[in-house]
């Protein structure tokens, strides 16, 4: 990591503020070259993290902005490195010319995430911390963010980090008996061994299942609008998202296909899909819509089904109502609240309903209480959450390992047998925490960042 790398940190688009970020052994230097300070003092001897106006130029002299700069030195920056950045006006062409200007002066264009991946390479952050920085820079719920802060502090590292010590000092002690038998070391015995086992399996499996509800967390509770055609799904689409995403009519089957939105509701981030009316059709579009309707059903954690409560209840309603009660989290909404005739089909008792009007969108805020009272979070959105796949897998093994050494010890197998158990349950918390995990693994995570982060 010889080279100095350079990158616009913001969005390219005009704004207030942009922001150049330079990370690298010459970063103070490839500065200096670009950047004037105000006054005599040249802007190394102005002090670490002081911001300093002053004006930028291009590699010609030309002047591109006024603005602000200001650096570190290693190892007390985000990366660990001499850092350096330029706040500039929002500017794309001021933004642009300023990254011109520093590639010109002898820093090079950073790879996507190249800032965080040097931090991760100088020990600032661990795996778990760089992963919880693109969590945060994608949370879209406060709950999300709160969970992305908990790990970029090391919430979640320390509990990994503390299952992973347990299991070395099991494995410390073990070979210290092998390796040194004329000292005086209390050989573990198999009661001892299988403690230590099993607090670290049981303290991954809390870990584990808390990755369904992280997952809710990050990418949202997938959700399905269902119903007969006609009942009100568009309408109840549009109303949850605030602006007219489908297409409402009086006419049945508007909604030919599945529609997918996003939308937050009572605080909790939901997966909407309208989907076309569940009914038998001739119509060979409307058919493929209805197709992909149930396979988004099949997918749904939550189902609202949408009554006409102007009609009586027809075999189409029924089918709905069938379609989704195998799920834990359904509400019946009786839609049309407005219309003269309005009534709760007394067919419904027995099921959890709720009064709207989506056309009005009347009636919505017991649904958000309802949708918060199954799925927020509390306070466990604060980095207790396990919310990324490739974690999760990793603890998986490691559960499974430690399962499969538990077992060995039941059926009387030496304790070395035992202890490769545990020894690749150690490999996989490894690849959590990045102590032992593959320069693709990490180029791979480390490619979903945007240039600047």
């Amino acid at each position: 990591m010889r080279e100095t790398i350079a990158a616009i940190a913001t969005p390219v688009a005009p704004s207030a503020i942009g922001i150049v970020r330079l990370s690298g052994p010459e970063a103070v230097e490839i500065l200096e070259r670009v950047f004037t300070p105000r006054g005599s003092r040249p802007l190394r001897e102005r002090g670490c993290g002081a911001l300093v106006f002053g004006q930028l130029r291009d590699q010609e002299g030309v002047l591109l902005d006024e603005c602000l700069a200001t650096f570190s030195r290693a190892p007390h920056s985000y990366t660990g490195e001499d850092t350096a950045e330029l706040q500039c006006h929002g500017s794309p062409a001021v933004l642009r010319g300023a990254l011109e200007a520093l590639f010109h002066a002898g820093a090079r264009q950073a790879r996507p995430g190249e800032f965080t991946r040097r931090a991760f390479l100088n020990g600032k952050l661990d795996l778990i911390q760089a992963e919880a920085v693109i969590d945060l820079i994608d949370a879209q719920t406060s709950q999300a963010a709160r969970n992305a802060a908990g790990q970029l502090t090391g919430v979640m590292s320390r509990r990994i980090n503390g299952i992973y010590d347990h299991l070395v000092d099991l494995m410390a002690h073990f070979h210290a008996v092998l390796d040194y038998p004329d000292e005086d070391i209390d050989p573990l015995e198999g009661e001892e061994i299988a403690r230590y086992i099993n607090q670290s399996a049981a303290e991954l499996k809390r870990l584990h299942e808390s990755y369904h509800r992280g997952r809710q967390l990050r990418e949202g509770v997938p959700t399905a609008i269902v119903g007969a055609p006609n009942a009100g799904k568009s309408a109840l689409l549009n109303a949850l998202l605030g602006y007219e995403r489908s297409i409402v009519t009086d006419i049945p089957g508007t909604t030919r296909d599945t529609v997918e939105e996003q939308a937050q509701l009572g605080g909790v981030l939901l997966r909407l899909i309208d989907t076309a009316g569940l009914r038998d059709t001739e119509d060979t579009v409307e058919r493929l819509g209805v197709e992909r309707s149930r396979k988004a059903l099949e997918r749904a954690e939550l189902a609202l089904v949408v009554i006409d409560g102007s009609k009586p209840l027809n075999e189409l309603d029924r089918g709905a109502l069938e379609a989704v009660r195998y799920l834990e989290h359904r509400l019946v909404l009786v839609n049309k609240s407005d219309r003269s005739g309005y009534q709760v089909p007394p067919e419904l008792e027995g099921w959890e309903c709720l009064r709207v009007s989506a056309l009005r969108g009347e009636g919505l805020r017991p649904l958000e209480e309802k949708i918060r009272a199954w799925f927020d979070q509390g306070e466990q959105g604060s980095g207790e959450l396990l919310t990324n796949l490739r974690q999760a897998e990793a603890i998986l093994r490691a559960g499974e390992c430690l399962r499969g050494a538990g077992e060995a010890l039941r059926f009387g197998l030496t304790p070395d047998a035992v202890l490769s158990d545990v020894e690749a349950a150690l490999e996989a918390l490894g690849e959590v925490n990045g102590r032992h995990v593959s320069e693709d693994v990490t180029g791979r995570i480390f490619e979903r960042f945007c240039v600047g982060k």
